[in-house]
């Protein structure tokens, strides 16, 4: 069932930004999920300070059975090995770097997010390369059935796949043949439609979300004793 932290949806404003609050921490997040709702700072607007709370009127899902891996992502991925929650705070430092372009990810976010990590809730996936560098990753949110992506990055001198290699390996995870299960992208790029992510309206999301949110928790990989513990990605069907 979703929750209605944020009212019920049909007060909320026709545009992809539908709140913002000085109050920020892991239980409200949490919430603002269930919610069909996810926070990113409103840095270098008027509201400095605040957090934004946006579901975009268009959202971003990748269907798990339509992951797109064309033959060249499949080669270069055996070059890869990734792991499961090894390296969750690393993770999100990479995501955090602020020479990326239109960073986002503040320290108020580290905070909760790790916390949601220490919790259970926020999970990573890692991607090494064969001396054992991180090269690529990703993390967000899982609650039931649903898993929010939050952040990805790869190293685009070690590692140009990497993060599409952890995308792959996530996929993996979330599709156990349960249906009802929901990869959540929020916002459709480019980038992201030519690996199968497509575009939903938000009340079709959120019908999707309410299904997501009733299912059981995937089980997912204990993490690896040592770093370098080699971890096998199985490729989608091609492109």
């Amino acid at each position: 069932m979703l929750a209605k932290v944020f009212g019920d949806e049909s007060e909320w404003p026709e545009q992809d930004l539908i709140g913002f609050s000085a109050e920020f921490d892991a239980q409200l997040a949490v919430a603002a999920y269930c919610s069909g709702v996810f926070p990113m700072p409103l840095h270098e607007t008027g509201f400095d300070g605040e957090m934004g709370w946006w579901s975009p009127v268009f959202r971003g899902v990748l269907p798990l059975d339509g992951l797109r891996v064309p033959r060249s992502l499949r080669k270069s991925s055996r070059r890869y090995t990734t792991t499961i929650d090894a390296a969750f705070g690393l993770v999100l430092e990479r995501c955090a770097d602020p020479g990326r372009e239109h960073g986002w990810i503040d320290d108020d976010i580290r905070r909760v997010y790790r916390q949601l990590h220490e919790e259970g809730i926020a999970h990573s996936v890692e991607t090494w390369d064969a001396e054992g560098r991180l090269v690529g990753g990703l993390y967000g949110i899982a609650i039931g059935g649903l898993f929010a992506g939050e952040s990805m990055f790869h190293d685009p001198v070690l590692g140009r796949d990497a993060s599409k290699v952890a995308l792959m390996r996530l996929v993996e995870v979330l599709d156990d043949g349960n249906p009802d299960r929901l990869l959540d992208v929020q916002w459709q790029t480019g980038h992201l439609a030519s690996l199968g992510v497509v575009e939903v309206e938000r009340p079709t999301y959120l019908f999707l979300l309410e299904r997501a949110l009733d299912q059981p928790p995937v089980e997912w990989p204990e993490p690896p004793t040592t770093m370098c513990e080699p971890v096998e990605v199985e490729g989608a069907p091609d492109a």
